[in-house]
């Protein structure tokens, strides 16, 4: 209250401000799905394609993106009437759809996503998925500030594997230039029954040939076999029917539930068999989602099960997992998801791309320093144009500090005392010249003692002989 503007006797109370400005932290894991969907339309019918749009649920996909795309099922049921009677029936898709976004955001959403951004790129019903629509999406999530993940649930479906990677490559750069987000990698070529050829090629055959800005990103391997029923229409598949060895014209199955209930079921049952085989990625981003709500970023997203999932395509050893976990070469480390007996299948990696660096190494340390880096600049952005001075200069100070002795609290740095953990420096003589003031420069410098994920337990035995 301006106590010049006081006129009429009374009592006026004056409030008066002693706390420093505080941080609110940003959210860490709002995954961007970047792919073809069924339809791309808001409640309005307006469409939807090429605007990162926001969703909290897999029912508000379904109201703006649509579903899956309808397989072709062909059933082969064989009859024997003679000398016992007995029936046996077989589903297969000859080419399940490369387009399975609708899929992957199940996978998501059953491993605990939450919030996350869809860009559509196209109709699912197009055909082929195109790099040059992908990049397409990715450019336009550049703008948005809230995404923190990139991922292309469809990117196995692109034609070339250099293509593939190229994309790759765009996001992690983007991703390295504004700071704040980090790109998830599905290994792009499964085909050798060879783990070891599998990830050397991912490595450099066709792979990524940089290695610029390889810890704003982290690789996953294998495919995983998924729970899910395939979409189709009863209207469209196929029936053939063998009886004692004569087989039938195709009949569509959706005649079969009247005239002929038992093959009916039958067929319906070898359908449900069939099941698709997805990148692990979509389920590894809501893995991210998880942790970082129950443990905090800072925490691995490792030594967690994958939900919504039966297999995987490659059974990873463990002498298999540590050419994984570290190569001498490109370094380009690729985090394994194995099934181990009596905990289910497990997430069993938690390293960047940059498997070779020290500063860098673990998924945990670099997301967290995404999230303070990006947290306080959004903070300090109050203080633009306010006076260059030590007031200014111990209100930032306070604030940072503040900030950080809580995530030290909360188990987030190390460190037994919070000068151990952190510093904060800011001021004439220590992170700025006289011309640097002069220059309308305010400089900052923030160090932290990360915590680093325990990722090999040894456990020392020794003999001790028994005493007399």
């Amino acid at each position: 209250m301006n106590e010049s503007a006081i006129a009429t006797p009374g009592v006026y109370v004056n409030e008066i401000s002693t706390l420093p400005p505080s941080i609110a932290q940003v959210s860490t894991a709002i995954p961007a799905f970047i792919g073809y969907t069924e339809k791309a339309l808001d409640e309005n019918g307006q469409s939807l394609t090429g605007k990162p749009t926001k969703i909290f649920s897999l029912k508000e996909y379904e109201q703006f993106f649509g579903k899956a795309e309808n397989e072709t099922v062909t059933v082969a049921v064989t009859v024997t009437t003679t000398p016992v009677a007995s029936m046996s029936a077989v589903a297969n898709i000859a080419a399940p759809s490369e387009h399975n976004m609708y899929y992957s955001m199940r996978l998501y959403f059953d491993n605990g996503g939450g919030p996350c951004y869809i860009v559509s790129v196209g109709p699912s019903s197009s055909g082929a998925v195109l790099d040059t629509d992908l990049q397409t999406g990715l450019d336009n999530l550049e703008a948005f500030d809230e995404p923190t993940i990139y991922l292309f649930p469809e990117g196995q479906g692109i034609a070339a594997a250099n293509n593939y990677y190229g994309l790759i490559k765009n996001a992690i750069n983007q991703c390295a230039k504004l700071q704040d987000r980090f790109t998830l990698v599905d290994v792009y070529d499964q085909s050798s029954s060879s783990t070891s050829t599998n990830i050397t090629n991912f490595r450099g055959l066709g792979g990524l040939t940089t290695n610029d800005n390889l810890n704003y990103a982290a690789a996953y391997y294998p495919n995983l076999k998924t729970n899910y029923d395939f979409q189709y229409l009863d209207t469209a598949t196929d029936v053939t029917i063998t009886t004692d060895g004569a087989a039938a014209a195709p009949v569509k199955l959706n005649t079969l539930l009247t005239s002929n209930s038992a093959v009916y079921y039958a067929s319906k049952n070898a359908i449900r068999k069939l099941s698709p085989t997805l990148p692990p990625c979509s389920a590894v981003a809501g893995i991210y989602v998880t942790v970082d709500a129950t443990r905090g970023v800072w925490k691995a997203p490792a030594n967690v099960s994958v939900n919504g999932i039966y297999d995987v395509t490659d059974f990873v050893t463990d002498a298999e997992q540590a050419t994984m976990n570290i190569d001498p070469g490109p370094g380009k480390s690729v985090n394994a998801i194995r099934p181990f007996n009596g905990k289910g299948i497990l997430v069993w990696g938690a390293r960047t791309l940059d498997g070779n660096s020290s500063e860098w190494r673990y998924i945990s340390v670099r997301r967290f320093f995404i999230m303070v880096e990006e947290s306080a600049k959004k903070a300090t952005a109050q203080f633009v144009f306010e006076p260059n001075d030590a007031n200014t200069w111990t209100k930032i100070r306070a604030m940072i500090e503040n900030y950080l002795t809580l995530l030290w609290r909360e188990g987030a740095l190390a460190g037994s005392k919070p000068e151990q953990a952190f510093f904060v420096k800011c001021g004439l003589g220590q992170t700025m010249t006289a011309q640097d003031i002069l220059d309308g420069r305010l400089i900052v410098e923030i160090g932290m003692a990360a915590v680093r994920p325990a990722e090999f337990i040894i456990l020392r035995f020794m003999h001790k002989l028994q005493e007399a």
